[in-house]
Parts: structure tokens; sequence; C-alpha cells
């Protein structure tokens, strides 16, 4: 059993950047998909990106070019670049892995 765990999270200004990490108690190799969505308050959860093992990579369109999902199977550990951030993204930012694990989530704040 994987365990998922993120971190990274926190206030950042307008135009700011972030960086979340997702750290897996076991190995991530068998996992083919891994990737990161969010949940703002009051909306569903919602894709930001996935990676598959092989390094495909697919993203939400509002996150093009901004966000740079990566993956360290040698580390077992997902990452996500967030850049030009907007108060828009504001979320609890959770890792998946294909197979139904989660993380519990970090908390992303973006203030105008």
């Amino acid at each position: 059993q994987v365990q998922l765990v993120e971190s990274g999270g926190g206030l950042v200004q307008a135009g700011g950047s972030l960086r979340l990490s997702c750290a897996a108690s076991g190995s991530i190799f068998s996992i083919n998909v891994m990737g990161w969505y969010r949940q703002a308050p009051g909306k569903q959860r919602e894709l930001v990106a996935v990676i598959s093992r092989t390094g495909r990579t697919n993203y939400a369109d509002s996150m093009k070019g901004r966000f740079t999902i990566s993956r360290d199977d040698g580390k077992n550990t997902v990452y996500l670049q967030m850049n030009s951030l907007k108060p828009e993204d504001t979320a609890v930012y959770y890792c998946y892995g294909e197979g139904s694990y989660w993380g519990q989530g970090t908390q992303v704040t973006v203030s105008s």
C-alpha cells in the first residue's frame, strides 16, 4: 500500500511561484499515472496535471504554460512547479496515484 504525502503549499502573492512535492511511502515505479488535482471551496475536485511513467503529461487548459508536473521514480516523488500564480489557483492540492491513491492535500493560497 502506497501512502502519499504532499508538501510545499503556502501563501504567495499573485504572480509568484510555488513548488509542490508528493512523497510516496513506497515505490511509484509500478504506478503508471501520477498527478495533481485541486479543490477550491464550494467547488468540485478538478484535474491539474498528470504524468505517466514514460513522462507523458497532460494539463488542464487553465494550467498550461504556467504549471509543470514531473516525477522522480528514484526518489518516489512527484512535483508540481506552479508559476504565475493567480488568486483563482487558491485551493487544496491533492496528489494522486492511479489505483485510487490520494494524499491528504496541501493548501495553496494566492493573494491579490
